[in-house]
């Protein structure tokens, strides 16, 4: 404070021509002292006469002070009804921010209950989600512990413990605070409390050796200049703190070591501060040397190599910068009243204030108002509830393995930043216990790595979990995540499950195994029907071929062509134009298969009743039956395949849900009516060809096919029973595939049943495939 009214004092842009001088109370850290203080002030008179001023023509403008909260609050309780400007530069209790109890108080020192917030911005930034807490058994450190505890909270951060320690606890209860920091998993310990409450606890983790833990202090203690014990001083290595905002003030470190007896004759401190700072005593104080064996004098020829280098430290004293800027608060609103020009006032009818003669609610509303850039850059100013810019230092508790030690100042917390970029730390900077660089971790539970999620348990912190997968075709791609994310209809989840992926396009392609393997099955079954298709044109002359109707067996076997190649248009990409032909394709084929055995059946039972004299089959021999039959049977299902093309054709679809990560490219079939319509009229069909085949089989002939068509109707029954549940249980391209096998092993059951028998006898028993053998048997008709 001297020092900056000194500068003030030699500057000559700041109040010109005025020199601004200081009184000095000690209220000795009580209450009733700082009460008579602030009477003695505001009367001039040391009997503290209320409502009364023995002040002579100088005026007190501004108390700088108190330190203390609880000082602070009673001073401020009586200089508020004179509204009698009060900065303090220390006091930090949050009540002081009430402007109806307190409305001309302001400080240049933040109010403690931003520093929590800032402490737990602090432990975030770190991603330190699990930590301890120590506090004081007083109000303060409650207050601020729980208020820590809130503002972490907030920030999805849990509390390990929280322990209160006091001067006056039992080594066992101490003891067993070290116990529960030592068992803990938390690695990172907030400390509110004062230093005479936290050196017995300290004393003892030293002693108990706890190692590897982070200590964050709070702003009431400070670790070199609190605790003597090198035990503790290691035990605190790599510790952070948080401090107020401390700059080095230009020229204040050799303001400091220039000092000296002989040339600060008028400072009422000099005395005090060189025996302080070299250990000796001035003569006059030689009653403080009594029962002390080591008597040495000052003679004011001490050097600087025997100073105690702390109190030479400026930069880490802890309220010299609020102090500093404090008294610069003030001077800049007397600037301001001494500026002010008449008829431009503030006052009434624009009135202005004498530099020399006014009042305190006068001043009082210039300091309040006032804002300045001191000489570090920083800008002073006061909110409406005359605090100022939240702005906090952090430092690094640093002791090297040659015993030196100092602190380092590692980041910065200010309110004026825009949100989100208050803290700034650089972790380069930092060195941590055992002298490591990287950032120890302070977590319940590791990390979820993405593909996982957040599965808290039941009975513990939420910070305690466990990793979960998430379910297929959901993801993660952040850690810590608590909820995973569905992909997209069109998209899956890769297999790490931390980004969607494009799903697999599928359908029953000619490239595909399966689909290969179908198709080089439909053309062999084709081109085995053409060549039993030629073989019967060949040997169209012999008794084997010619009966039960040539003309029928040729149709039935180009029909069973038809069906094996009709199987082709299931298999590719689904199109609208081969979603909408293949199935009537198929009906309508099928269809026609299955009338030209019925129609070779009714011929088979037409001929050989025709027989009988009484019998009225007589007049259909001969005639068109087999034509008729197959038109209408055949017209019959065109109608239902024009009916359903009409009225709902099928389409091709993308089914994104049958399987997991893939898209089936399919055809809908429109209308389900209208295809198990068409399917039901070929089973119709066929059971109606095998009743007949079924009255027809015991006919006398040599080479009757009423036996052979009932065992294909059999095998094709069979085939088609099975395939309505097969094919109502898949999906995808196997729905196709096994439609595709229904096609192809009933065309090859009929084709195997009917023809194979005749080309055995064509091929390997010629002998049976001549006229005179029928003669021999005498079963020609």
């Amino acid at each position: 404070m001297i020092f900056a009214i000194e500068e003030i004092n030699q500057n000559p842009s700041l109040l010109p021509n005025i020199t601004l001088g200081f009184q000095i109370y000690d209220s000795c850290y009580t209450e009733v002292r700082a009460l008579q203080g602030a009477l003695w002030i505001l009367t001039g008179n040391k009997e503290t006469i209320p409502n009364y001023s023995c002040h002579p023509s100088v005026t007190h403008s501004a108390i700088v002070g108190e330190m203390a909260s609880r000082l602070s609050m009673t001073v401020s309780r009586v200089l508020s009804l004179y509204r009698y400007p009060q900065i303090s530069y220390g006091a930090v209790i949050s009540t002081l921010s009430d402007k109806q109890q307190f409305p001309s108080f302001l400080r240049t020192v933040p109010r403690d209950s931003s520093e929590p917030y800032a402490l737990a911005q602090l432990l975030w930034h770190f991603k330190w989600n699990w930590i301890g807490i120590i506090s004081s058994n007083d109000d303060r450190g409650i207050l601020s512990s729980q208020e820590l505890r809130n503002e972490f909270f907030k920030l999805g951060g849990c509390i390990a413990f929280l322990e209160t320690v006091s001067l006056h606890n039992s080594r066992k209860s101490i003891l067993r605070v070290v116990d529960v920091v030592k068992a803990s998993s938390a690695s990172v310990i907030v400390v509110y409390c004062s230093a005479e409450n936290l050196t017995p606890f300290m004393e003892m983790v030293a002693m108990q050796k706890v190692t590897g833990k982070v200590w964050i202090s709070s702003s009431s203690w400070s670790v070199s200049s609190d605790f003597s014990s090198t035990d503790i001083l290691k035990a605190l290595n790599g510790s952070i703190g948080i401090a107020y905002e401390r700059e080095e003030i230009p020229g204040l470190m050799e303001h400091l070591q220039g000092l000296h007896p002989a040339t600060s004759t008028d400072d009422v401190f000099i005395q005090t501060f060189w025996e302080k700072s070299f250990g000796c005593y001035w003569p006059a104080s030689e009653t403080k040397l009594q029962g002390s064996s080591n008597k040495t004098f000052c003679t004011g020829y001490e050097t600087m190599e025997n100073v105690d280098v702390s109190l030479y430290d400026a930069h880490n004293f802890s309220f010299v910068y609020t102090a500093y800027n404090a008294v610069y608060a003030v001077t800049h609103a007397l600037h301001n009243l001494l500026s002010c020009q008449p008829g431009k006032g503030p006052f009434v009818n624009q009135s202005c204030a004498h530099i020399l003669h006014f009042w305190p609610w006068q001043l009082f509303h210039y300091i309040k108002n006032v804002q300045f850039s001191n000489k570090v850059g920083d800008d002073v100013f006061f909110d409406e509830n005359g605090d100022p810019p939240i702005i906090y230092n952090f430092l690094n508790w640093q002791m090297f393995s040659d015993g030196s030690s100092t602190y380092k100042k590692v980041g910065v917390f200010d309110s004026r930043a825009p949100p989100g970029y208050e803290l700034s730390i650089n972790e380069s900077a930092i060195l941590w216990f055992g002298g490591y660089n990287w950032v120890p971790r302070s977590v319940c539970s590791e990390s979820c790595v993405p593909g996982y999620r957040q599965s808290a348990f039941e009975d513990r912190p939420l910070c305690c979990f466990q990793c979960i997968p998430c379910p297929l075709g959901e993801i993660t791609n952040q850690t810590d995540s608590i909820d995973c994310r569905k992909c997209p209809q069109h998209q899956w989840s890769n297999e790490l499950q931390d980004r969607c992926i494009p799903k697999h396009v599928d359908f029953l392609a000619f490239e595909d195994l399966l689909g290969m393997s179908l198709a080089f099955i439909a053309v062999i079954c084709s081109l085995f029907t053409l060549v039993i298709l030629s073989l019967f044109i060949k040997y169209r002359e012999t008794p084997v071929v010619k009966a039960n109707n040539l003309s029928l067996s040729y149709l039935l076997l180009l029909a069973l062509i038809l069906c094996f190649l009709c199987s082709l248009m299931f298999i590719g990409r689904p199109m609208n134009v081969n979603c909408m032909i293949r199935q009537v394709a198929f009906g309508v084929v099928f269809s026609f298969c299955v009338t030209c055995i019925l129609a070779k059946t009714v011929v088979v039972i037409i001929v050989f009743n025709a027989t009988q004299p009484d019998s009225i089959l007589k007049k259909w021999v001969g005639t068109n039956v087999p034509s008729y039959i197959i038109f209408i049977c055949t017209a019959v299902q065109v109608l239902i395949c024009t009916c359903w093309l009409t009225v709902s054709p099928p389409f091709p679809v993308l089914n994104m849900s049958s399987e997991p990560g893939w898209i089936i490219m399919e055809c809908n079939e429109g209308s389900a009516i209208a295809f198990w319509c068409m399917l039901g009229y070929i089973c119709i069909l066929s059971g109606i060809s095998f009743l007949a085949a079924f009255m027809a089989r015991k006919l006398p002939d040599t080479f009757n096919e009423a036996k052979y068509i009932t065992f294909s109707l059999l095998v094709f029954a069979s085939v088609w029973l099975s395939f309505i549940p097969a094919y109502l249980s898949t999906h995808g391209k196997y729905m196709v595939s096994v439609e595709i096998f229904a096609i192809l092993s009933s065309s090859a059951g009929m084709l195997g049943c009917i023809f194979l028998p005749k080309c055995y006898i064509i091929l390997l028993r010629p002998d049976l495939n001549t006229k005179e053998h029928l003669i021999k048997k005498g079963k020609l008709h």
